[in-house]
């Protein structure tokens, strides 16, 4: 093992990486009793390029002011470090690289540290993170796509009158045991290479952007605060009800009042005590884009506390949407509020040009508009958990979401083991405490693609399934599967069979005339076998944009449309009985890492990378609408 992994493992022993969740994970909002200050812009950079990428470690880069260790650079955050530069190696860097930001906090907040508290809180980085205000480690996380946060409050206790430095050590290597996984090769024939190098393996097919990816806060709370909501909801024919739990933190005793507020404001029910039920009168059900006139309903629950304390009463509120609806699957169908629901829809990436997978709000609402044109109603957060506030806009919009772990490219035996399992089950919890309450999120995914034919997957994916019902009883669970239906480990444990096929691509390539029979024979097999409804959840081809040729040639987009065309007789067929919806892969292009099979990355988007529609996006956008207009709702929105 090389002096850079040995780096890594000594790290990993020496912070104590944790295994366990405690505490919830509230997305910061700004209420009467708590503010917030965003920290994104430009943040001062530095990779370690050392030969063990141990140097900032060694020499302490984190007790001063990054600047003063060496070069720096100008680095947004958020966004991926890799493509802001002209430099490759910097595109191509794995290991530890280094960011700073000097902040200045209120000085109101620092004066009322008895009766407050400050937390710092990341929302998401690639992939390894250990984080220092003014010189003292606070905390860290593995796992690259969820957030994570401390209180700094006594750290800062002696910053009034000076700024605070915020110091963050990234580290994107991927091994076995990640989530996703990957593995280190090093090349040591000294006639081929030079001494030292390696590169990073992976078994996904996406560029592994790296870098703090999602905003970065400070926000405060009283001292007394409401840690965690639950939410669950249930219908009774025009009644609604949703039961909650509030978690409180700081003192025993205290009193909860909850209010429930309709979009005009207007107080539709109330409750006392931490834990309860509100009964809502001719409630106003959260329904999927194009099933209803009005999707995306959401009400307001305002969560108020009061506590005594030392100091006198302390009193914290926070507000969380609530969207009233049921999900249940039966054996041919997935129903919504008991009403059948088809997924038509798309699978995405967080992959928004030069900024990799940085938060990019002028992207994602573009995104969004692109969904309705396309009369989508659906996506699979393919192949990881996406930003907080892209799934707000699910929740507002009625976009349903198959909510998808990192945990794509698990391929090789190692990556069943205990200790990839054990934080498997970690990455779950993270999940599910972050988007328990979303009402667009109506099932979960474990993982994409894995070898699940090997004998360890059966008892791997029973576990990782059985905990993620633990942690949550109201939606169903699923994997995204490639194996043979006849030796697949992990199919009996899960609610919904989902399943990619790539025929006439990587299965025979060039040859359209068979994908009607392979498609109609993979149904077959799955249903008759397992006798659970089954999703396409991936199907395409890649496109260059422009290219043409006829007859039909792999790479044109007359050869996409022809597969998008075949494909979808067969589901116009199978959704009668079987099949409850179909997800394009892929909605745009995206960059994947360098390789012969690739031009400039993965060309299956309808879209371009640059949100521009190809022939396919007209063939989408003209099957999607006729699907909306089957349910019946769709002339009440005069389209």
């Amino acid at each position: 093992m090389s002096g850079l992994w040995r780096c890594w493992t000594l790290l990993l022993l020496v912070t104590g990486l944790s295994h366990g969740l405690s505490g919830g994970m509230l997305h910061p909002r700004e209420t009467p009793t708590r503010e917030l200050k965003e920290l994104g812009g430009i943040w001062s950079f530095r990779a370690d390029n050392s030969p063990e990428r141990d140097e900032g470690f060694r020499l302490q880069w984190y007790a001063k002011w990054l600047r003063q260790t060496g070069p720096v650079l100008d680095m947004p955050v958020p966004a991926s470090y890799n493509d802001i530069t002209q430099d490759i190696g910097l595109r191509n860097f794995i290991g530890w690289v280094w960011y700073d930001k000097e902040v200045w906090v209120p000085s109101r907040w620092l004066e009322n540290l008895a009766s407050n508290r400050i937390v710092l809180r990341v929302g998401s980085a690639h992939y390894f993170s250990i984080v220092w205000v003014n010189g003292a480690q606070v905390t860290q996380h593995e796992g690259g796509h969820l957030p994570f946060e401390v209180d700094i409050s006594n750290i800062l206790k002696d910053s009034l009158g000076c700024p605070c430095r915020i110091t963050i050590a990234v580290n994107n290597t991927l091994t076995l045991n990640t989530l996703p996984p990957g593995s280190i090769q090093f090349m040591n024939d000294p006639t081929r290479y030079p001494k030292g190098y390696f590169v990073q393996n992976t078994e996904f097919d996406f560029f592994n952007y790296a870098g703090i990816h999602r905003p970065v806060v400070l926000y405060t709370t009283p001292s007394v605060y409401i840690d965690d909501i639950t939410i669950i909801t249930d219908i009774w024919e025009s009644t609604g009800f949703v039961r909650y739990e509030v978690s409180v933190v700081g003192s025993d005793y205290y009193s909860v009042a909850v209010t429930l507020r309709c979009k005009l404001d207007q107080v539709v029910a109330t409750a006392q005590g931490a834990i309860g039920q509100l009964k809502v009168a001719n409630a106003n059900l959260w329904w999927p884009y194009l099933m209803d006139e009005n999707p995306g309903y959401l009400y307001s629950l305002e969560v108020k506390i009061n506590a005594n304390t030392d100091s006198g009463v302390c009193e914290d509120v926070y507000t969380i949407p609530v969207g009233i609806r049921t999900v249940r699957v039966s054996a041919q169908q997935f129903l919504i509020n008991e009403k059948p629901f088809y997924f038509h829809g798309v699978n995405k990436h967080e992959d928004y040009d030069i900024r990799g997978k940085g938060l990019d709000w002028s992207t994602i609402v573009k995104d969004f508009n692109l969904l309705k044109w396309l009369g989508a109603n659906s996506f699979r957060t393919s192949h990881y958990p996406y930003a907080e506030e892209i799934m707000d806009l699910c929740d507002k919009y009625g976009i349903v979401v198959i909510d998808e772990c990192p945990g794509v490219g698990i391929r090789q035996p190692e990556s069943f083991g205990n200790k990839s399992l054990q934080h498997h089950l970690v990455v779950m919890e993270e999940l599910v405490r972050r988007d328990k309450n979303r009402p667009s999120v109506v099932m979960w995914s474990v993982a994409n693609e894995p070898a699940s034919q090997l004998p360890p997957a059966g008892y791997y994916f029973k576990t990782i399934i059985t905990h993620t019902k633990e942690l949550d009883s109201t939606r169903p669970v699923t994997y995204v599967s490639n194996a043979n239906f006849n030796s697949d480990q992990g199919a009996p444990y899960v609610d919904v069979i989902c399943v990619n096929s790539y025929f006439s691509w990587y299965h025979d390539p060039g040859h359209l005339e068979v994908i009607q029979l392979q498609l109609n024979n993979q149904f077959d097999n799955w249903y008759d076998k397992y006798q659970k409804p089954i999703i396409q959840t991936e199907y395409g081809a890649d496109t260059i944009p422009g290219f043409h040729n006829d007859p039909p040639l792999m790479f044109t987009e007359e050869y996409q449309a022809l597969v998008l065309k075949h494909y979808h007789a067969v589901l116009d067929e199978k959704r009668k009985n079987c099949v409850i919806g179909e997800l394009i892969w892929n909605f745009a292009d995206f960059m994947t890492v360098q390789s012969v099979t690739r031009v400039v990355g993965n060309k299956k988007g309808i879209f371009t990378r640059q949100r521009q529609p190809k022939s396919a996006a007209f063939i989408l956008r003209d099957r999607y609408w006729k699907l909306a207009n089957s349910t019946g709702y769709l002339h009440k929105l005069n389209v």
